[in-house]
């Protein structure tokens, strides 16, 4: 049998196709936003109250989702999670009201929570420690692509169908994504096609803890009791509100705030995903050229990468005191670039402090973190954006994530041996 050179970034493309058909799913309700909500009589208020539903069960499957994850392995799990959520996108096609939209999105977010932990879980088997934040950032991307093609897509459906089937095609696309998934993936030990000298390289460079396949896995009291998941958490917590909104309100803001038709949201609506896909792959390589060209540790690279991405969401503060709108979605291209280098960090620095047996746990946990703040803020957005409009809480976004890159920076220790149990953490 014929040996495959770099199978391992194979893998990762497959892993971000799948995170491409996930985000494609829930960006389908953001697009769609304007023609179903004048269809179904949904208010503002009553659309953010949709998007609070799938926030809630995103946020409260993630930890559960990671759990599944780390138990039954990246496969199996993965599969299941991405054949439900594919029916439950395709089940909103039937939603009559706001309530009804509100029930099948928040059947999304259940099965959607997986996406995240399973790509994280899949990139710490299948990478050493030294490009695990190129493939994080690789895999990442999935989540722009996702989000970008989701305007001409469900733009197109709407022309030539109805909003309607936007929701069933792409429910179709990961129905086929989950096939191809459980045709080809396999971990690393399974796979006959990896090179000998690819195992060596991948083995010789990831940490003992993720290394050993015998190494206990640690529960979920465990985790959270640990300073480096909270140095993790709280950052989630207070920047994914803007990623959030990006995804969710974008179109909305466009239609709304600056006047823009379906067709002119197709042809614009897509851009700051681009920009956000920039900001995946050119922060995973950020880390390692700071760690070469700055002498810094590799940890410390991380760090630098997260202050990187908070201090470019200054741009997307300025939104309110442009009066073009095409200077607008230039701002909003800055903050999709400066979240996704942001939050890919910090996948990264959650993939060097915890083990192979508890990453998808611990990124699930984190997830939910972040999935609570933004629906705390999409609460706030609903109510408020009537009375103060876009631009304040834009400014307030990228508040949010300067306080989250401070925390990264005061809080976390990189994990130096790997005989320190996550049973006894230390907070000095």
């Amino acid at each position: 049998m014929n040996k495959v050179r770099g199978m391992r970034w194979w893998m990762v493309g497959l892993v971000t196709a799948g995170l491409i058909v996930n985000y494609l799913a829930r960006n389908t309700l953001s697009v769609a936003a304007p023609t179903m909500m004048s269809d179904l009589n949904i208010t503002t208020q009553e659309y953010s109250y949709i998007v609070v539903a799938w926030q809630v069960c995103y946020a409260l499957m993630q930890p559960i989702a990671g759990y599944i994850i780390d138990a039954v392995g990246t496969k199996i799990g993965f599969a299941a999670f991405a054949l439900a959520w594919s029916v439950a996108c395709a089940c909103a096609a039937m939603a009559t009201g706001w309530q009804s939209m509100a029930l099948f999105r928040g059947m999304l977010g259940l099965t959607e929570a997986a996406g995240i932990p399973a790509g994280v879980k899949a990139t710490t088997e299948w990478f050493p420690a030294k490009e695990r934040s190129i493939a994080i950032g690789w895999f990442n991307i999935g989540s722009s692509i996702g989000a970008l093609c989701a305007p001409p897509l469900v733009v197109w459906t709407i022309l030539h169908g109805s909003w309607h089937m936007s929701f069933v095609i792409v429910g179709a696309i990961g129905i086929v994504w989950t096939g191809l998934w459980l045709a080809f993936y396999k971990h690393p030990r399974d796979q006959k096609l990896l090179t000998d000298k690819e195992r060596e390289f991948i083995l010789e460079g990831q940490e003992k803890t993720v290394e050993g396949e015998t190494v206990a896995k640690a529960g979920w009291r465990q985790i959270v009791r640990s300073r480096n998941f909270w140095a993790i958490a709280i950052p989630r917590f207070l920047s994914e509100p803007a990623w959030q909104t990006f995804n969710a309100w974008i179109p909305l803001y466009m239609a709304t705030e600056r006047h823009m038709n379906i067709k002119e949201i197709a042809m614009f609506a897509w851009l700051p995903f681009l920009a956000a896909d920039i900001g995946c792959v050119l922060g995973g390589y950020l880390s390692p050229w700071f760690h070469k060209h700055w002498k810094v540790s590799l940890f410390t690279s991380r760090k630098l990468v997260v202050i990187v991405g908070a201090v470019c969401m200054i741009g997307p503060a300025c939104i309110g005191l442009v009066a073009s709108p095409y200077t607008a979605i230039a701002l909003l291209c800055v903050g999709g670039f400066a979240h996704q280098t942001l939050s890919g960090a910090l996948y990264s620095i959650t993939s060097d402090v915890f083990g192979k047996n508890e990453v998808a746990t611990a990124t699930g946990l984190a997830g939910m973190s972040g999935y609570l703040g933004a629906t705390i803020f999409t609460l706030l957005f609903g109510v408020l954006v009537t009375l103060v409009g876009y631009g304040p809480l834009f400014m307030l976004l990228a508040v949010l994530d300067l306080v989250a890159a401070a925390v990264v920076c005061l809080l976390i220790r990189e994990k130096i041996a790997p005989s320190v149990s996550l049973g006894k953490p230390a907070f000095g």
